[in-house]
């Protein structure tokens, strides 16, 4: 993988580690590894990895949820072929990945965003939309194709007076032009739903995901808008497919329940379908923010979701390395984790924006990014520069750092041409266990939106879509990435 130079001349002090690599600064060495290697590894997905779930308060959490007796229906197959995993802006995932996908729909298109703008990706999803209909209207004559797109977010005016029922608002076709759609007589092959939901005051629906004949799944991280923003996307197929169906059923679908015809032609994937342990990783919203109105008081718990409780579980259980790729870094429990694991001699890098949505993170957080960031490099100091005693020696030749405290490793995504900010969330644990979806490594995320990931365990998974982030920049546009 690409490493950067001592010479880069962006503020990189030696040479970074990417998930996979084992390079680090030149300026200072590794922190050891309690553990060292070990000749049997136990697989990190397992259903320890759920244990915060049947907990008094994550059994009082989750009891209402479809998982909620039983959490080990979260852990399922999944089949996925590497090469389709693809990195570009919305209007390249749409383009390239789920337009093409939706062409391919039989019987049902569940489709699901958070954003939704008039956007280049809109007109394309139109034109999509027109086709599906004329085709599917010729073909069959009198069945039509059942279509459901879900939205959270349109407009400040459309959250501030949107319904907070739990079955949202559903568009009449009277509005669908008001939304950029096609205007319902060329829709007529479609049996075409539109629905937003938004609960006040911050509990926004953050997933993204198309369910295509209840066959496969595309996970992308981009928004149904017009940014030119680094995104990703992840197509899968095999049992995790029914858990994505019955988290739109419990979400948007509660009053919109049908069984797909057994005449379905099975969906031909590729050749080179690969099969990995997986768990699904939903997160409720909450209307409660939980904010801590006196300065100086510790942080509230976050609520015991099944991917809070992942994410916090895989940090804790990290030995040697975590990765996190994400919009904003505002989450203290995520900072509280990552300096836990730092003590413990865990190498971790941090890879986020400046300046995003800054208004956004101030009323969901009453932070921003940069401030918790420069928080972290605070307490991470402070960390690493405890006094030893005087009489103490370091071992120079191996370069051992008697503290055992990780090396941390923070860079801001200097924007480019092509990309303005990076949009993608990934963490990578050991380089064994990665965490796709939509969640932000933020308070909205942890605290109040709802949102939804899945973890996936093997070191050629975390090896080849790592390598694909990577790939999708330049040598020159890397070293844009201003490491702190």
């Amino acid at each position: 993988m690409k490493s950067q130079s001592p010479d880069s001349g962006d503020g990189i002090p030696g040479k970074i580690a990417y998930p996979g690599g084992t390079e680090y600064s030149q300026t200072q060495e590794p922190a050891p590894q309690r553990h060292g290697s070990l000749p049997h590894r136990r697989p990190m997905l397992s259903l320890e990895c759920l244990n915060g779930l049947t907990s008094r308060q994550g059994t009082e959490e989750n009891k209402s949820r479809f998982w909620g007796n039983d959490p080990s229906t979260l852990l399922r197959p999944a089949e996925t072929c590497l090469a389709d995993f693809i990195v570009g802006t919305a209007l390249d995932i749409y383009t390239s990945t789920i337009l093409p996908a939706l062409e391919s729909a039989q019987q049902e298109i569940l489709f699901v965003t958070c954003f939704w703008a008039r956007s280049a990706s809109l007109q394309k999803l139109c034109s999509t939309l027109v086709n599906l209909s004329h085709r599917h209207f010729q073909s069959t004559g009198t069945s039509k194709l059942r279509v459901r797109l879900c939205f959270s977010s349109r407009s400040l005016t459309q959250k501030l007076f949107h319904t907070s029922s739990a079955n949202g608002y559903t568009y009449p076709q009277s509005k669908w032009r008001s939304l950029g759609l096609p205007a319902p007589e060329d829709l007529e092959g479609l049996d075409l739903q539109v629905k937003s939901l938004f609960v006040l005051p911050f509990s926004v629906m953050h997933p993204k995901f198309i369910v295509i004949d209840r066959q496969r799944v595309l996970l992308p991280s981009c928004n149904l808008s017009w940014e030119s923003w680094l995104e990703c996307c992840l197509p899968l197929t095999g049992p995790i497919v029914n858990l994505f169906v019955q988290f739109w059923h419990d979400t948007w679908g509660r009053d919109d329940r049908s069984d797909l015809p057994a005449t379905l032609l099975p969906y031909q994937g590729s050749s080179i379908m690969t099969t990995h342990t997986t768990v699904f990783l939903p997160s409720p919203h909450h209307r409660n923010p939980r904010f801590q109105l006196l300065p100086f008081t510790s942080f509230a718990p976050a609520p015991p979701t099944p991917l809070n409780s992942m994410i916090l579980h895989l940090f804790s259980k990290a030995q040697q390395s975590i990765v996190l790729l994400t919009p904003n870094l505002t989450s203290p429990p995520v900072i509280s984790s990552l300096l836990e694991a730092l003590s413990r001699g865990v190498n971790v890098t941090v890879i986020t924006n400046r300046r995003m949505m800054i208004v956004e993170q101030l009323i969901t957080s009453g932070t921003i990014t940069e401030v918790c960031v420069w928080k972290l490099r605070s307490r991470y100091s402070i960390m690493s520069h405890r006094k030893l005693p005087r009489d103490h020696v370091g071992d120079v030749e191996t370069g051992i750092n008697a503290r055992n405290v990780g090396l941390l490793r923070i860079g801001y995504y200097r924007p480019t041409v092509e990309y303005k900010r990076t949009h993608i969330k990934c963490s990578t644990i050991d380089d064994r266990v990665i965490v796709l979806g939509s969640g932000n490594m933020d308070r909205a995320s942890w605290y109040t939106s709802q949102e939804l990931g899945i973890s996936i365990e093997g070191e050629e998974v975390v090896k080849e879509i790592w390598k694909a982030i990577e790939g999708s920049f330049e040598e020159e546009i890397w070293q844009g990435i201003h490491w702190l």
